[in-house]
């Protein structure tokens, strides 16, 4: 208790101090809640040139006509919109003659992403300046318009800066300075168990070891051997018979904290929310990475179950319970439509997390029993290819792999959408020149509205921001379930070649970065390493195939490190992430429940403060790795 004491006490101080640090947060007062898109022109009430109140992620700009024209009209686009509209903001009228009285606007604009401000006349004359800039937060700026010479009639746009921006990004790097220093804080702690006295009076007051005894999840880790010793003796960490691979538990942790910290509000920051359309943010790794692990777990712990004496039949009775648990636990618990008022049919939302994560742990798991062959794993089987042991045996799931892949490039290619371009991959809403308006997703997002009903998906999809869509979508949706069970197949593969090259860690890692580089290719092939221009983006609302072999390159070479840190040298015991890592479901499922509660949420003093979210979020993104950590060391862990 005496650990995990001093862990509470470090990270509410870490916490604390961030808060209270000067400099990273600007008094400005309640705002309303953000705007959406790339600006917010004047609100209603309020006079031209009054300034608004500073809003997070938000600029002024003062825009002054000092031209005799009829008036100027003001028009942005986001950098991170592709082939969008314009969109207006302001009309800014003309001035009385003279300079000293020009015609005033204010609108607020968005720091997030670059801008691109367009000013025509507004009697239809042609473009009179355009200019790229990317505005700072909290920044005060003039946009000063006149003509340079009477002659000619030329115009001149000039941005002023009046007030400069604060930097938004201080309380992250505070933040991290503050558990680099709680880090080397545990450090030197482990330099102290290496001290013989101090190192067996912990151990003889923790002895974590034990706990890993109790545990056979099939959703977790299984044994690095299957046989039982009789010897009573204790043994190391490296021949322990029962001992779980903890790089695999700790890989799961880590997807779930950053996971947690992002559902949390990731302090407000565009890169920790995810990507609007296509490309990547950090929001987007977690949920792949996750059910990739969930894909190696299932190939080992089967391994193990079968080997125990387990009837395939009996194994298959528990795969089928715990999907229909997870999915039941997706729909009637974690539901977001709950905010839309007491749960019912009319607006159930169907699909969801853990839903996608019940039915792909079905279908793969399913796979893997029915086609699983005694003796194939120990090496009595012979294939023809050695190099290739690890995929031939298989090759029927291969086969129904590809099938499935067949399937769903069919279904979004040539599924025919009404109004919509077949193949349709783009956001809808403003993009595309506003020419398809209703066809976010394009079969995709048609698939889920016909066959489940607008009002059963997600309604709030992260498009509806920058693209400014207005058509229900949903990430976690019917067709993109195909390509996450492909991600978990992949998962599968990683657990295959940890069963069949057993303690051989140099063939294991190869593997590992033969596959990465492998997947690498297909995503460079596949994108033509672009973010709009490829022939199959990587979209995390599509779970595009670029997207998950993108995903399963990096997930092979973050467990390649993991498995080499923790597994192979001893170096990283896999804390903190370990915890919550053997406890996934009562996090993620905790964190949903218990969002909007204290000490996980409580009132701000400034709610447009980067600052006072960031520590928020990380206040309860820390408190469920201490509640991992202490059920972890009372051997509780929930199961399903």
């Amino acid at each position: 208790m005496a650990a995990a004491a001093g862990l509470v006490a470090a990270a509410a101080a870490a916490l604390g101090a961030l808060l209270m640090a000067p400099g990273l947060t600007q008094p400005h007062g309640e705002s309303p809640p953000e705007g959406s898109g790339p600006a917010a022109g004047p609100r209603r009430g309020e006079a031209a040139g009054r300034p608004p109140p500073g809003r997070m992620d938000q600029a002024l700009l003062l825009v002054r006509n000092e031209l005799p024209v009829p008036g100027l009209r003001l028009a942005a686009l986001s950098g991170a919109c592709h082939q969008c509209l314009y969109q207006f903001l302001a009309f800014v009228p003309p001035s009385n003659g003279s300079p000293r009285t020009p015609g005033m606007a204010a609108v607020a604009v968005d720091t997030q992403h670059p801008l691109t401000l367009l000013l025509n006349g507004s009697v239809g004359d042609g473009e009179l300046c355009k200019i790229q800039y990317h505005f700072g937060e909290f920044g005060n700026y003039s946009l000063v318009v006149k003509t340079l010479s009477t002659r000619t009639k030329s115009v001149s746009c000039d941005l002023v800066i009046n007030e400069g921006p604060i930097n938004s990004y201080l309380p992250i790097l505070f933040a991290f300075l503050v558990y680099t220093g709680i880090l080397a804080i545990l450090i030197v702690g482990r330099l102290f168990m290496k001290i013989d006295p101090v190192r067996n009076w912990v151990y003889k007051k923790l002895n974590p070891r034990e706990t890993d005894r109790l545990i056979n999840s099939e959703l977790g880790s299984p044994k690095t051997t299957d046989s039982v010793s009789s010897d009573p003796t204790p043994r190391l960490w490296s021949t322990a018979s029962r001992q779980r691979l903890r790089s695999l538990d700790t890989f799961r942790g880590l997807s779930l904290i950053i996971m947690v910290f992002v559902n949390y509000g990731g302090g407000k920051y565009w890169f920790f929310k995810h990507e609007s359309w296509n490309g990547l943010t950090v929001a987007d790794l977690v949920f792949p990475w996750f059910v990739f692990i969930m894909g190696t777990s299932i190939s080992l712990s089967m391994s193990s179950m079968l080997r125990w004496g387990s009837s395939k039949q009996k194994v298959l009775g528990k795969i089928l319970w715990r999907s229909f648990l997870l999915i039941l636990l997706g729909i009637i618990v974690v539901n977001p439509n709950y905010c839309l008022g007491p749960l019912s049919w009319d607006n159930l939302r169907i699909p969801g997390v853990l839903q996608r994560l019940g039915f792909t742990y079905l279908v793969v798991a399913a796979l893997e029993l029915l086609f699983t062959r005694a003796g194939v794993e120990s090496g009595i089987l012979e294939t023809p290819c050695p190099a290739l042991q690890d995929i031939l045996p298989y090759w029927p799931q291969w086969i129904f792999i590809l099938m499935l892949e067949v399937i769903w490039l069919c279904l979004t290619f040539l599924l025919p959408v009404p109004g919509c371009p077949r193949g349709y991959l783009g956001p809808g809403g403003i993009g595309d020149f506003g020419n398809y308006p209703n066809c976010t997703g394009g079969a995709a997002g048609y698939i889920d509205r016909l066959l489940l009903g607008e009002k059963h998906i997600y309604q709030h999809p992260s498009s509806s921001v920058i693209y400014q869509t207005t058509m229900p979508y949903d990430p976690e949706g019917i067709l993109g379930t195909i390509n996450t069970i492909f991600m978990a197949f992949l998962g599968l593969q990683a657990g295959k070649i940890i069963l069949f090259y057993k303690d051989q860690y140099k063939q294991i890692m190869s593997r590992f970065i033969i596959w990465s580089i492998v997947m690498g290719i297909i995503s460079a092939i596949l994108t033509k390493c672009s973010k709009e221009e490829g022939f199959i983006p990587i979209n995390k609302n599509l779970w595009s195939i670029s997207y998950v072999t993108t995903m399963s390159c990096f997930a092979f070479i973050l467990l390649l490190l993991i498995y080499y840190l923790v597994d192979v040298k001893r170096l990283w015991s896999g804390a903190p992430f370990f915890y919550p890592g053997m406890n996934s479901i009562l996090v993620y499922i905790g964190h949903e429940v218990l969002e909007n509660y204290f000490p996980f949420k409580w009132k701000m003093r400034d709610s447009q403060s980067h600052a006072e979210h960031l520590t928020q979020n990380l206040t309860a993104t820390t408190l469920w790795v201490i509640i991992s950590y202490l059920l972890y060391r009372r051997r509780i862990f929930w199961k399903i």
